[in-house]
């Protein structure tokens, strides 16, 4: 146990604060290289609107907003101030829907998000893996041929392609599903059966698209690493030994050709905290890519710095769940 902390665990815990710092600190300076000055720019929107604004209360407003943004002091005393705000969870106020809260708009977007493409990766993930792993144990199948065909065909499409394809044949050819937006318009958001319903009727043709293009690329990735785990050694020998077909496949094959797609299962489990922005654009899902084009088109570099926060600590958690489960999956870690 105490090999393990001192060797494994402590490590692995002390590269995780390191990049999170390092990430955090990375979106503390690129902003403030911009030459756009949020606090003017805020001035100059409520100048533009035609407003009389009294001068000694443009004076208050920009105090107010600079010590709102952080920007007062210099630059190490805005940093100072900028962690302390962040360990309290304040990323400050939205410039583009002043003066909403940064945080009230990622968890108004976030849970959208993680409902939709963490559902959606896990069923690619889990499906393209078996049958891949399938159609490589059992290459004169008919229907592992046909998916292996048909894998190879979608894996070279862009998901947005993909997402405009569905949503022309099953939304307006077809219309089987909603053409846009997680429910519709006036509906009241509440848990109840009925609106549960109404959501997952909207998300199934934004989800169906990442579900066929990821397990297309599953699919590949595994067929490839099985193909060559069936001509190991210990695969022939446990042939020969008249181990079951299915003993030999999930416990010898699968089982070790597992281990590379763990690690890229982690990798976009992270990178469900970025959005798939132009998926949710085609849909107008309320999604956390929506909220960074909101953000990148109003230069809302608050929001921008919240996103990509979120988006740092998102990665970052998904490799070191991956690195405290991977001796589960890999004995040679827990020899080591």
């Amino acid at each position: 146990m105490r090999n393990f902390l001192l060797r494994y665990l402590i490590p692995r815990l002390g590269q995780y604060f390191m990049v999170i710092f390092l990430g955090v600190t990375l979106t503390f300076i690129i902003p403030r290289l911009s030459p756009n000055d949020p606090v003017e720019r805020q001035i100059n929107q409520m100048t533009m609107s035609g407003a009389h604004v009294n001068p000694e209360a443009v004076m208050h407003l920009r105090e107010a907003l600079t010590e709102m943004y952080g920007l007062r002091g210099s630059p190490f005393q805005q940093y100072l101030a900028y962690w302390g705000r962040l360990l309290r969870g304040d990323l400050g106020p939205s410039l583009s829907t002043f003066p909403t809260p940064v945080m009230d708009l990622i968890a108004g977007a976030l849970p959208w998000t993680i409902g939709l493409l963490l559902t959606a990766v896990l069923i690619s993930w889990f499906v393209g893996n078996l049958f891949g792993a399938l159609a490589s144990y059992y290459p004169d199948n008919p229907l592992m041929r046909l998916i292996d065909v048909a894998s190879q065909a979608v894996r070279p499409i862009p998901y947005y392609v993909m997402a405009l394809v569905m949503l022309i044949l099953f939304a307006y050819i077809v219309p089987i599903f909603p053409f846009s937006g997680a429910y519709p318009v006036g509906t009241r958001v509440q848990l109840t059966p009925q609106f549960i319903l109404t959501v997952l009727k909207h998300s199934a043709l934004p989800a169906l698209s990442l579900v066929v293009i990821g397990m297309g690329s599953w699919f590949i990735g595994m067929k490839s690493l099985t193909s060559n785990i069936i001509s190991e050694d210990y695969v022939v020998y446990a042939e020969n030994a008249g181990l079951s077909e299915r003993k030999i496949l999930f416990s010898y094959i699968i089982r070790n050709a597992l281990l590379p797609q763990i690690t890229g299962l982690a990798l976009q489990l992270g990178l469900i905290f970025n959005g798939a922005l132009i998926m949710e654009v085609v849909f107008g899902y309320p999604g956390m890519g929506m909220l960074t084009l909101q953000a990148v088109m109003a230069n809302d570099y608050s929001l921008i710095m919240g996103i990509a926060i979120f988006s740092i600590i998102g990665v970052a958690t998904s490799v070191l769940i991956l690195d405290l489960i991977y001796p589960l999956f890999d004995p040679r870690v827990r020899h080591q």
